[in-house]
């Protein structure tokens, strides 16, 4: 019988409100009194995606909930990630179809490439959705305070606010007292040891983001999502681009099988991909033309490589100084703080979202992450956290999305499993549209059947892994994700055609 009894069962929140007890939940929380202004059931420090989820959920839920912010609402994705690198992306991505428009029976004129449009457009993206974003915050009846906040106490936080014209702590000071807080401080970029950005030569994803100019050549340093995603848009927009990777795999943490096919598609479109690649970051020089690095192989002979720009894409930091984690008993390990599966510190009453407790530094993530401590401080005991079941998207071209487990780690864990495969060059939709590099892979468990991982590299795949993340959710097996009716012709056929592939049973391949 398919383990769909957990599944059938209300949601916490509606099991709660179905059954009238709602409102005896803000009374085991000891709900501070609401006479003061600044007196809050709950205080979340950090208005990114995880931010304002957790505070638009516990105000839905009946919380008196405020929501600090120094900055404009939307955090790192909004302003200098998620949104504005996708509007770029989906500006190169028409721009390589109008390139290819010959072959769809089409007669173009001289195309070229207007980056302060682009830049004016990816900016008009992000304005619109930050409005929207604060008539949520007045929708929902969260108050915002805009400031620095730093934690005085688990459950205290001062906060330098703002002034009438956005000075950071021109307005005084408001201090905020709480039944609990949550922390979302987010994250930052950071460079490699003797390797400075200097926002010209040398430059962050955050740079790029504010610059309205395209390099003619640039070295691509770190091939996980964001190097990737650059690496795409540049080559599109005509840069001649170099994507270094100190792993032995572009995309290191996905499916080794997803690197290789992204890789092989990334020298097709001109790329030139270096894996294990070696440098001393100290030693890249800086002229007025450009920047010199010596790369090469562990052991190998090494090559000059001379470049516009150089883009460092090597990872984050979590947020974790300056906001007052050390007067209380919250832990903070590797750079992180540390959380139990409901997000909670070690210290009562005190919790922690997104990018400030590493895991999967996702917006998406972080969200879930939000929501589920809301409905810890409610009472309600949410499924704990579980990455796995985490969706993760990378919008490069071709788009990688995947969700569970890889072969690899299967294969580490000693997991019996079965493999399924189906290529998009066998997909009606695919070959309609143009795109049919790479393939859907579904993993299903070698005894069970159940759905342990689901990985794409393709077209459009960073919206085709919903359906892999409701499988991976309901606990389904192969033959459910098989059995369901995909539309003719779609590509979302390749996910169904690959599930029934687990079983030798796919219809197209």
């Amino acid at each position: 019988m398919p383990p769909y009894h957990r599944q059938r069962d209300l949601p916490p929140w509606r099991a709660v409100a179905a059954h009238g007890a709602l409102p005896l939940q803000r009374s085991v929380l000891k709900t501070v009194a609401v006479g003061s202004s600044n007196s809050f059931d709950l205080v979340v420090l950090g208005g990114g995606t995880g931010g304002y989820s957790a505070a638009f959920r516990a105000a839905q839920m009946g919380l008196r909930t405020a929501l600090v912010e120094e900055a404009r609402i939307g955090g790192t994705c909004l302003h200098r990630g998620c949104i504005p690198t996708k509007a770029m992306l989906e500006s190169a991505d028409l721009y390589a179809r109008i390139r290819d428009a010959a072959a769809f029976g089409l007669t173009v004129g001289e195309t070229g490439v207007e980056m302060g449009v682009i830049a004016a457009r990816r900016a008009q993206v992000v304005d619109r959705l930050t409005k929207g974003l604060m008539s949520l915050v007045k929708k929902n009846k969260v108050e915002f305070v805009a400031g620095h906040g730093v934690l005085e106490s688990a459950t205290t936080v001062r906060v330098a606010l703002n002034g009438e014209d956005g000075t950071p702590g021109a307005g005084g000071e408001r201090l905020l007292d709480a039944t609990d807080v949550i922390l979302a401080t987010g994250s930052r970029v950071k460079s490699l040891p003797g390797l400075v950005p200097d926002g010209t030569r040398i430059v962050t994803s955050d740079d790029v983001l504010h610059s309205d100019t395209l390099p003619k050549s640039i070295v691509v340093v770190g091939a996980g999502a964001v190097g990737v995603e650059f690496a795409s848009f540049y080559r599109d927009m005509g840069a001649r681009v170099t994507l270094l990777e100190y792993l032995p795999s572009v995309v290191p943490l996905e499916d080794a099988e997803v690197g290789q096919v992204l890789e092989r598609a990334f020298k097709r479109r001109g790329i030139d991909v270096m894996t294990n690649a070696r440098f001393d970051p100290a030693a890249v020089t800086v002229d007025a033309d450009g920047v010199t690095l010596t790369v090469g192989p562990e052991g190998g002979k090494p090559v000059e490589l001379r470049a516009e720009q150089l883009l460092v894409a090597t990872g984050r930091a979590a947020n974790v100084e300056g906001i007052g984690l050390e007067k209380t008993r919250a832990v903070v390990e590797r750079g992180i703080v540390q959380v139990d599966g409901r997000m909670r510190t070690a210290e009562p009453h005190l919790y922690a979202i997104g990018d400030v407790v590493g895991g999967l530094l996702l917006a998406h993530v972080a969200a879930h992450e939000g929501i589920t401590a809301v409905e810890t401080i409610l009472g309600l005991e949410p499924e704990p956290i579980d990455y796995a079941k985490m969706p993760r998207a990378t919008y490069c071209r071709p788009q990688v999305a995947s969700i569970g487990r890889s072969e690899e780690e299967l294969r580490r864990d000693g997991v019996p499993f079965k493999v399924g495969k189906f290529p998009w060059m066998a997909n009606g939709k695919a070959i309609i549209g143009g795109e049919y590099d790479g393939f859907a892979k579904v993993l299903a468990h070698a005894e069970t059947d159940r759905v342990l991982g689901v990985h794409l590299v393709g077209p459009h795949v960073t919206d085709l892994v919903a359906e892999a993340s409701v499988g991976i959710f309901l606990e389904a097996t192969a033959w459910e994700l098989g059995a369901a009716v995909h539309p003719h012709p779609t590509l979302s056929e390749a996910i169904g055609e690959a599930a029934m592939a687990v079983a030798g049973r796919s219809i197209n391949y």
